[in-house]
């Protein structure tokens, strides 16, 4: 391979792996190297390649030490420690040569060998090159993907097996479990979906994106994109709980006491909050107006119920007695107790909900 033949091949790599020129090339000098001390058993020697030309030269070298060769150890001894002229050049000598050399500079010879020495090193460098590249462009996929934990993402459907879905990303693909995904959703091959990363894993061999569709995070994420006054501070969002494929409950407010945002997440027509229930597939979503009165807001969090008493029983281990009439009672509790647990989630609180027979039978006066 000539010099313009080897630059247009690392230009090759660069372009397909998006992997910095001088990663490449410096992968390229140090298996040439380690092919060269491989090849030809010496050790002071390097490889440099021009980048402009492509072109690839062998150096040997020697080091410039302290003219002070005397050397003390930990018992006091003093020696004087031998140059060995293969290796090293003293400060003194070194000055002979060139005045402006400092001790730890080095000054090369080129030996690069009449022989093909591309040909016979490029096999024995080629697998250290693949493992550089391979580290190089592993490190630019988690640049990219490091800062998406917590982010919703655009994919393709690529592949599956029997437990995942695997999520073309562009320049990666992240595993989508099938415990992942919202219940009863059917997940077409080839088609493009939403996804949340969990989790960015670089623990092995492999950079692993996790991805998720049944996350609460992906109905935060969901609402943020869909609702524009997320995105300039108008709507605030304080919380979501969710059970995948039957409730989510969204926590809402505005600092502005004149502004819906309720109203604003529903949208005109209610046309808002259906893409969104399209998206997570007929998923109910209660809206909650967010009260920094926590009696206020899991009354409110417990909607549909109305009619309710909130008694904080301990404020500091975030528990409630909230009492109900019979007309609400069922409806606080919700299907499967859904509704309590989600707003339970929602408000991070401990809540105990009784009726009102249960509530006079242990003194709750219920105003």
């Amino acid at each position: 391979m000539n010099p313009k033949e080897f630059l247009m091949a690392v230009d090759n790599i660069v372009k397909e792996k998006n992997i910095d020129r001088e990663i490449v090339i410096d992968a390229m000098e140090t298996a040439l190297t380690t092919a060269y001390k491989k090849n030809y058993g010496k050790n002071n020697s390097k490889v440099l390649i021009n980048r402009e030309t492509g072109e690839i030269k062998v150096y040997s070298y020697i080091t410039v030490i302290d003219d002070n060769l005397e050397i003390t150890d930990e018992e006091g001894n003093t020696y004087t420690k031998e140059v060995n002229p293969d290796l090293e050049i003293t400060l003194s000598d070194a000055h002979k040569i060139n005045k402006n050399l400092e001790i730890g500079d080095t000054i090369d010879t080129e030996i690069t060998p009449k022989d093909d020495f591309s040909r016979v090193a490029t096999s024995t460098a080629k697998q250290v090159v693949i493992q550089k590249i391979r580290e190089a462009e592993r490190s630019s996929v988690l640049e990219e993907f490091a800062s998406k934990e917590g982010e919703m993402l655009h994919g393709t459907v690529a592949l599956e097996d029997t437990d995942n879905y695997y999520i073309d990303l562009g320049r990666s693909n992240g595993i989508l479990p099938k415990r992942e995904i919202i219940p009863g959703e059917k997940i077409e091959m080839g088609s493009t979906i939403k996804v949340y990363v969990t989790k960015i894993d670089n623990s092995g061999r492999n950079l692993v994106i996790k991805l998720s569709r049944s996350h609460y995070g992906f109905v935060k994420r969901l609402f943020e994109l869909e609702i524009p006054e997320f995105a300039d501070g108008t709507v605030l969002m304080y919380a979501v709980a969710r059970e995948a494929g039957v409730r989510s409950k969204v926590a809402v407010y505005s600092e502005n006491p004149n502004f819906d945002p309720i109203g604003a997440c529903i949208g005109e027509k209610g046309s808002r909050i259906a893409g969104i229930i399209k998206e997570l597939k007929g998923e109910k979503i209660d809206l909650i107006k967010y009260d920094k009165d926590p009696k206020t807001f899991i009354e409110n969090a417990l909607s549909p119920a109305k009619n309710l008493t909130v008694l904080i029983t301990d404020p500091k281990k975030n528990e409630a007695i909230v009492v109900a009439d019979a007309d609400n009672f069922s409806l606080a509790i919700g299907k499967k107790g859904i509704n309590a647990k989600l707003a339970s989630r929602l408000t991070k609180y401990k809540l105990d909900i009784k009726d009102v027979q249960a509530a006079q039978e242990l003194g709750i006066k219920i105003q």
